[in-house]
C-alpha cells in the first residue's frame, strides 16, 4: 500500500510544481498590447511588434512575445549565416519552426534576412572572387523567397541592410565572429551613386521570386545621419528607375536614454513624410533604449519617456501611411546588450515603466492622432493641433470630405496673416501637415496665441494654439 501512496505523493508534487511553473511570468495589469492594436488601430496603419530567436520558444521570453505582440521579427533565424552558412549546407529547421508557431499563436511575421552584413563566419578566410561570390548569395535569396513568399503569415522582408555608413558604402569587413559584408567586392552598378551590385541583384530576386512580400530596405543610423539617408533615398529612386519595387524603408532605432530632442524628432517626421509622399511604408525595426548609466528610477522613467517620443511620431504619421513599430527587446534577462537593460520587461519578467507607457499611448493617444486613415470622411473637420502647446512644431489635422479647393493659414491675434500651410487643391480624405514657428519669410515668431484658419469650398473653420519659445 505504501508505493502507491508515495506514487500518488510524487505525482501530486510534479503537479504543483508545473502549475508554479506556469505562473512564473506575471501579467501586467490594464490590456495586452496585442488586444489593444486589435481593438483601436484594425485598419492595420500600425503594427507593434517585437523580436526574438527560435532559441526562445518554450521559455519565459517567448510566452511574453505571444501574449503582448501579433507581429514578430526573428531576430536571425531567417539570416544567411543559419540557413546557408556555407556553399554546401542548408538548414530550415528554425526558420519553419517560426512559421508553425505565428499559426499557433496568430501573428504576422516580417524576415529580417537580408543581403548585407551578418552574412556568415565562412567569409572571414573567405577568398573567393566576386564571380565566385555571386551564385552563393543569388542561391540563398532565390531559396527564401521561394520558400516564405506563399506563406500567409509571412507579410514582408528586409531584402538588404546596414549598407551604408557615414554617407558611404559600406564595404567588405575583417573577420569580426560571424558578422561580415563579403557582396561589396562583387562591384559597382554603372549609375552616378555606383550602387554596390549586390543591391540591385538582391531586389531583382526578390521581385521575381518574392511578388506577395512587403520588401524593405533596412537601415541601422538615426535620421539625423541625412547624409546615408540622402543616398538610401536615392537608391531607392534608382532602383525604382529600373522597374523594381521597393515598398518600404526601415529604421533600427537603436537610441540612447534620452534621444526624442525636438530637432530629433523632426528629422524622424521628416523621414517619415518622405517615405510615405514616395508610396513607402515606414517602419521602426530594431525598437532599443540603452541605459548607459546607472539604472535608476529616474533612468527607467526616461526610457519610458523615450520609447513614448518615437511612438507618437509614428501615430501621428499613421494618417498619411503605414508604420510600424518593432522592440528589439522583450526581456532584460536575454538579448543583446542586456546589461543596458533595454526591454519592456525586467530580468523577471516584470513589466518596467517602458511598457506600461507604451500600454498608456497606445489606449489614450493625444487628441488628433486616432482617427483611421480608411475611415471614410463625412464631414468637415479641423483638429485640435497636437502638441498644444509648443515650443518647436506642431501637427494639425484636418478632414475634407470631397475634392476641394483647401488653404489653411495661421494668424495672430490682430488678425495679420503670418503663414500660409495650404493653398491648393486636394483630394477628399485626412490630410496633415507641420508647422514649425516660423513665418512666411522664414523668422521665428513670438511666444503668444495664434489662430489656424481652414477655408474649402464650402466651409471655414478656425482654432486657436499657443506657441511658446
Amino acid at each position: 500500500m505504501k508505493k502507491p501512496i508515495v506514487v500518488l505523493f510524487i505525482l501530486f508534487c510534479v503537479a504543483q510544481i508545473s502549475m508554479l511553473s506556469a505562473q512564473t511570468v506575471p501579467e501586467p495589469s490594464g490590456r495586452r498590447l496585442r488586444d489593444i492594436v486589435d481593438d483601436k488601430y484594425s485598419d492595420n496603419s500600425i503594427l507593434i511588434g517585437a523580436t526574438t530567436g527560435a532559441w526562445k520558444f518554450d521559455t519565459n521570453t517567448s510566452e511574453i512575445m505571444d501574449r503582448e505582440f501579433n507581429y514578430v521579427t526573428p531576430e536571425n533565424d531567417f539570416k544567411q549565416w543559419n540557413i546557408h552558412p556555407d556553399p554546401d549546407t542548408w538548414n530550415w529547421t528554425q526558420p519553419d519552426d517560426w512559421i508553425e508557431h505565428i499559426e499557433d499563436y496568430d501573428q504576422v511575421l516580417r524576415m529580417h534576412c537580408p543581403i548585407g552584413p551578418q552574412c556568415s563566419n565562412w567569409t572571414q578566410t573567405d577568398t573567393r572572387t566576386a564571380e565566385e561570390l555571386e551564385p552563393v548569395m543569388r542561391d540563398f535569396m532565390q531559396a527564401v523567397c521561394e520558400r516564405y513568399n506563399d506563406e500567409e503569415r509571412v507579410i514582408s522582408m528586409d531584402v538588404v541592410n546596414e549598407t551604408v555608413e557615414n554617407g558611404h558604402w559600406k564595404k567588405n569587413e575583417e573577420g569580426t565572429g560571424g558578422w561580415e559584408m563579403p557582396w561589396y567586392i562583387i562591384g559597382p552598378d554603372t549609375d552616378a551613386n555606383a550602387t554596390p551590385l549586390f543591391i540591385r541583384y538582391a531586389f531583382e530576386i526578390a521581385n521575381e521570386y518574392a511578388p506577395d512580400l512587403k520588401l524593405i530596405y533596412n537601415h541601422h543610423e538615426d535620421p539625423n545621419s541625412t547624409t546615408s539617408w540622402n543616398l538610401i533615398k536615392e537608391t531607392i529612386g534608382y532602383l525604382r528607375d529600373l522597374g523594381l519595387r521597393v515598398d518600404g524603408i526601415g529604421w533600427q532605432a537603436h537610441v540612447n536614454n534620452g534621444w526624442g530632442s525636438a530637432a530629433s524628432l523632426n528629422r524622424l517626421r521628416e523621414l517619415i513624410d518622405w517615405a510615405h509622399e514616395n508610396d513607402l511604408e515606414f517602419h521602426v525595426t530594431e525598437a532599443s533604449v540603452w541605459i548607459n548609466g546607472e539604472h535608476t528610477e529616474a533612468a527607467y522613467e526616461t526610457q519610458a519617456t523615450t520609447y513614448t517620443k518615437i511612438l507618437e511620431v509614428l501615430l501621428e504619421k499613421r494618417l498619411n501611411g503605414v508604420v510600424g513599430w518593432n522592440i528589439w527587446h522583450i526581456d532584460d534577462g536575454a538579448g543583446w546588450n542586456v546589461d543596458l537593460v533595454p526591454s519592456l520587461f525586467n530580468a523577471n519578467y516584470e513589466a518596467k515603466p517602458a511598457y506600461y507607457a507604451i500600454q498608456q499611448l497606445l489606449e489614450n493617444p493625444p487628441s488628433g492622432i486616432v482617427e483611421s486613415p480608411t475611415q471614410v470622411v463625412s464631414s468637415f473637420q479641423l483638429q485640435d493641433n497636437y502638441p498644444n502647446p509648443f515650443n518647436s512644431t506642431t501637427i494639425i489635422n484636418y478632414n475634407v470630405p470631397a475634392n476641394s479647393h483647401v488653404s489653411l493659414s495661421i494668424y495672430n491675434l490682430s488678425g495679420q496673416k503670418i503663414k500660409t500651410l495650404i493653398n491648393n487643391t486636394q483630394t477628399s480624405g485626412y490630410q496633415s501637415v507641420t508647422w514649425n514657428g516660423e513665418d512666411n519669410w522664414g523668422n521665428e515668431v513670438s511666444s503668444g496665441t495664434y489662430i489656424y484658419r481652414l477655408q474649402t469650398d464650402n466651409s471655414v473653420q478656425m482654432k486657436k494654439m499657443l506657441y511658446l519659445k
